[in-house]
């Protein structure tokens, strides 16, 4: 008696293999069949935040608004007109000007655009410093690992500010020297956190692995433990972006940082803090573009948190 079976072939397709952590919802969703890689996953999961998709929007606007907005005035950030000194914004100065003829407007989207860069550059190199030290401590282990962190614990105890403080006015303000310096003492929190992330993953097996076929320590390090901490080290550098543009305000404003001729939106603050009752607006076109800066980021760096977290509320929604 013969028995007639079906073949296997379409079974297996309708098993669906996503490359990532699901959440009870999507389980159910690709066990309908629909194929779910772990970038689009991401993706739908960030798209869900509305808060995230609000400041990709404005931080979209804010980038456009510095690479445009010089274009849209005949003015330069450092001309200076004469018959208009601290006047008020109109259809010349859209922003107004300062005490010295500057177009405020200019000043603006220059200063925007050099908070930008010094936030992104000092972010981003902070980011792979901090992931590099921190997993080759953990990986290292021993008496390399007590060295690390000895250096590490050390300088977080620091009154870094006030180095930074005193090393800028030493070079003059130069924004070049401030990314230098900033990253120098920024990197050493997101080290500790790497390393204690780290330390758990030295032990899987896939690290056992490798080194027991020869695999060198920088290829293991770089290879597999930093990898393995990307969604981490992805926030840590949106979330760093907020806290080196304010660290930069904080500077400027208060004479340590960026200097005239060139300007940030920090020393456009500490500039009209001076005069916020008598011109007002040096004060609020600055604050306001700084105001939407960092909470677009924040929110950015929230949506990427949530979209990379299995467990977040926007995953289970997905």
């Amino acid at each position: 008696m013969t028995t007639n079976v079906p073949p296997l072939q379409p079974i297996v397709d309708k098993v669906d293999t996503v490359d990532t952590v699901l959440s009870p919802t999507e389980e159910r969703v690709a066990r309908r069949g629909q194929r779910l890689s772990r970038r689009r996953l991401y993706m739908r999961r960030f798209l869900r935040n509305w808060g995230a998709v609000a400041g990709l929007v404005i931080l979209a606007v804010l980038v456009v608004f510095a690479i445009a907005g010089p274009m849209l005035t005949p003015y330069t950030y450092t001309d200076v007109d004469f018959t208009n000194l601290a006047s008020a914004p109109s259809t010349m100065h859209w922003f107004g000007t300062n005490g010295t003829g500057n177009d405020t407007f200019a000043q603006t989207t220059h200063g925007l655009q050099r908070s930008m860069i010094i936030g992104v550059v000092v972010s981003l190199l902070t980011t792979l410093i901090s992931a590099f030290v921190g997993a080759a401590a953990a990986y290292l282990g021993g008496t390399a690992e007590k060295a690390i962190l000895g250096v590490v614990h050390f300088l977080l105890v620091v009154p870094s500010f006030l180095i930074l403080a005193l090393i800028s006015q030493k070079v003059g303000g130069d924004w070049k020297v401030l990314i230098l310096v900033l990253t120098a003492f920024g990197w050493m929190l997101g080290a500790r956190v790497v390393w204690s992330l780290s330390t758990s993953l030295r032990e899987r097996e896939y690290i056992q692995a490798a080194r027991f076929m020869g695999v060198s320590s920088l290829r293991i390090v770089l290879r597999h433990l930093i990898p393995n901490i990307g969604s981490l080290l992805i926030v840590s550098f949106t979330l760093g972006v907020v806290a080196t543009v304010q660290a930069e305000t904080g500077l400027s404003f208060i004479g340590f940082g960026v200097k005239q001729p060139d300007v940030s939106l920090g020393a456009l603050l500490g500039d009209g803090a001076n005069t916020i009752t008598s011109a007002p607006w040096l004060f609020y076109f600055p604050a306001a573009m700084l105001t939407l800066l960092t909470v677009s980021m924040a929110l950015i760096g929230d949506g990427l948190r949530d979209a990379l977290d299995p467990t977040s509320h926007s995953a289970g929604r997905a």
